[in-house]
């Protein structure tokens, strides 16, 4: 079990209302894609994709979750359409397992080297700040020594917003002037977290997409900086996506896999939205582990991501 397992036990009824909005969406439209129908047949099928792709799941992985679901019918020659949700439950668990989602405690951070160096980026507005504030916090709360670089250098709120969370939070925030080299920032960033024994330093980025080949020299930048201090660096690159932005949320995951090497995702604001189903079709089509889901705005309601709770809270009873 790693250090975050007390993160981990995630507490069912958070998980529960926080994908309520979701889970009243799909509940309802499955119950009019089968009214009237007593067995899954092929206007249930056609009905059903339609609930999964206008629930966010997205096209690619909806055909596949429907590929599913037929070759099981053909298998078992009658399916009521009572059994639809339990079918849906376990061809999707069985999905997410064969992309390598598998459930985690977060970041599990290695015995042979320190400080573990987490880079996170993401657009402006999607609660990357608020993400990086959370996950500091419970990391400290787990005992580890943290440190933030705000290499986010071309807003002044976003620099402001890093700082007020490490005075909430309890630790120290690396920081320069405005405009400054981001690179410079990362760089001094795990210097001083290394140099005072920090067991993780937390690093914020830009969030722009504007221009792709400038984000991409950027991070570019920023790895190769961070990696003349620790070579392992960075151990992690946490894109923060938000869940209420249904195909947006694929778009930005889509440039900003193109631009950097991805290496985790958080997928926050699920509790106020009824896309809920982006989770599945992010973790399906980019075969990138979902680490954290946010369902709340307290610091526990960042939670790692499980992969059969998630499932079993969306499609069980």
């Amino acid at each position: 079990m790693g250090f975050f397992d007390f993160f981990s036990k995630q507490k069912k009824e958070t998980l529960d209302e926080g994908l309520s909005k979701t889970k009243e969406s799909v509940f309802g439209k499955i119950a009019r894609a089968v009214a009237g129908k007593s067995t899954v047949d092929e206007d249930v099928l056609d009905n059903l994709e339609e609930v999964l792709v206008t629930s966010d799941v997205g096209v690619e992985t909806t055909l596949n979750i429907i590929k599913r679901i037929e070759e099981r019918v053909a298998r078992d020659k009658y399916v009521n359409t009572s059994e639809l949700n339990s079918i849906l439950r376990d061809e999707i668990a069985s999905l997410l397992t064969e992309n390598n989602t598998d459930d985690t405690d977060g970041f599990e951070l290695p015995s042979d080297h320190k400080p573990y160096v987490i880079l996170v980026v993401g657009v402006n507005g999607v609660g990357k700040t608020t993400t990086i504030g959370k996950l500091a916090w419970q990391f400290k709360q787990a005992g580890k020594k943290v440190y933030l670089g705000a290499a986010d250098t071309f807003r002044a709120a976003a620099v402001e917003q890093i700082e007020i969370w490490g005075e909430r939070v309890g630790v120290p925030v690396v920081k320069q002037q405005m405009g400054s080299d981001p690179a410079a920032v990362a760089f001094d960033a795990v210097s001083s977290a290394k140099a005072n024994g920090a067991d993780v330093v937390i690093i914020d980025t830009a969030g722009r997409l504007h221009n792709k080949i400038g984000l991409m020299n950027e991070l570019t930048k920023i790895r190769n900086s961070v990696k003349k201090v620790v070579d392992t660096a960075p151990d992690d690159v946490l894109l923060v996506l938000d869940g209420s932005t249904g195909q947006n949320a694929f778009e930005q995951a889509k440039q900003f896999t193109k631009a950097t090497e991805v290496t985790s995702m958080a997928i926050t604001k699920l509790d106020g939205t009824a896309k809920g189903g982006v989770v599945i079709g992010i973790s399906d089509q980019f075969k990138i582990p979902v680490k954290y889901i946010g369902l709340g705005e307290g610091m526990e309601d960042l939670q790692p991501f499980n992969r059969k709770a998630f499932v079993n809270s969306l499609f069980g009873e």
